[in-house]
């Protein structure tokens, strides 16, 4: 069965969404790393891009805040558009680990696998992959340059997030060590963690990465620039990485709950991708115990209900075309 939705169905169903979650107070800040700790908890905003480029918003959707784990998106997709799947496939992987993102285990139970690039190991991995290897300037300038054609518009550091993050990141320095030791950093492994760690304080809104979700569901075009970012035939690969570790350990039970492919970060956004209809977007800093936001969850859940966005149910979504107005 096909439902059709249009720019009024989606607006109604964002503003249903936040008046039903904005005064849940589950979950709290991450608090490993100082900057996001002191990010104020009330802060709560969902947004929507649609096929034409226009944004739904509501709430705290032009806040900047560290995009921390949903960065791995972009990256995973340049290497994947500098190499191919295939490539990134036998150097990373696909597999979700079932642990939680920052794990050095799961590195000892894949075989010395990173096992995805969207865990911190395989993030990391992605990082020393991209071109060009050697040259530390040129691949941050490849990397943010690729967010901002996903998103749209210019990306920056936080720099006092970027200096946090550095000052506790002990345990992805294991992590780059350990895949240096076994084969899976190709590049320098200092040189790598620096790259995640500065993608990882990179400031976003919601409404970019609505925009950024949105131009993944459109096979690649930004539905704002019309600019084609990378190969169409990228969605389903970088989207299927979504379906399956978006959430870390929580990711099935997402799945499960919602059918909807998202990707989550500790800053507290997420970034889901309906592909061919639109992108969505929500930010709450407060957490669950897998680092996933718990109100932008709740939000975003309660809108694919709404619209009928689970990829596995029976009814298929697209975007109604407005007749065209009377002369």
């Amino acid at each position: 069965m096909i439902r059709k939705i249009d720019k009024n169905s989606i607006g109604e169903a964002l503003r249903a969404a936040y008046d039903h979650c904005k005064n849940d107070a589950g979950g709290k800040n991450a608090d490993y790393i100082p900057y996001l700790k002191n990010v104020p908890s009330n802060l709560f905003g969902i947004a929507a891009c649609l096929p034409d480029g226009e944004l739904l918003t509501v709430g705290d959707t032009d806040f900047r805040f560290g995009i921390e784990s949903v960065s791995k998106v972009p990256t995973a997709l340049l290497a994947m558009e500098q190499y191919g799947a295939r490539e990134v496939l036998h150097k990373i992987g696909a597999d979700a680990t079932g642990l939680p993102f920052n794990s050095i285990m799961a590195i000892l139970l894949e075989n010395d696998h990173p096992s995805t690039p969207l865990v911190n190991a395989g993030a990391i991995s992605a990082c020393s992959m991209i071109r060009p290897t050697g040259d530390p300037a040129a691949k941050w300038q490849a990397i943010t340059g690729f967010l901002a054609e996903l998103a749209g518009s210019s990306v920056a550091v936080i720099d006092e997030l970027y200096r946090s993050e550095s000052e506790t990141n002990f345990n992805n320095r294991s992590i780059a060590w350990l895949l240096k030791n076994y084969g899976r950093i190709y590049d320098d492994p200092m040189q790598a963690l620096d790259l995640y760690t500065r993608q990882c304080s990179i400031g976003v809104t919601a409404a970019q990465l609505a925009v950024a979700a949105a131009t993944i569901a459109a096979g690649g075009v930004n539905p704002l620039t019309h600019k084609r970012v990378f190969r169409s035939e990228l969605t389903p690969r970088i989207v299927a990485l979504m379906a399956t570790v978006g959430f870390y350990e929580h990711t099935g039970d997402w799945l499960f709950e919602t059918g909807l492919p998202a990707k989550s970060g500790v800053g507290g956004g997420i970034m889901a991708v309906v592909p061919g209809v639109m992108g969505l977007a929500a930010f709450a800093p407060p957490l669950d115990s897998a680092g996933n936001s718990v109100k932008a969850q709740k939000a975003l859940s309660f809108i694919a209900r709404e619209l009928d966005l689970n990829l596995f149910g029976t009814t298929r979504c697209t975007m109604a075309v407005p007749a065209p107005a009377e002369a």
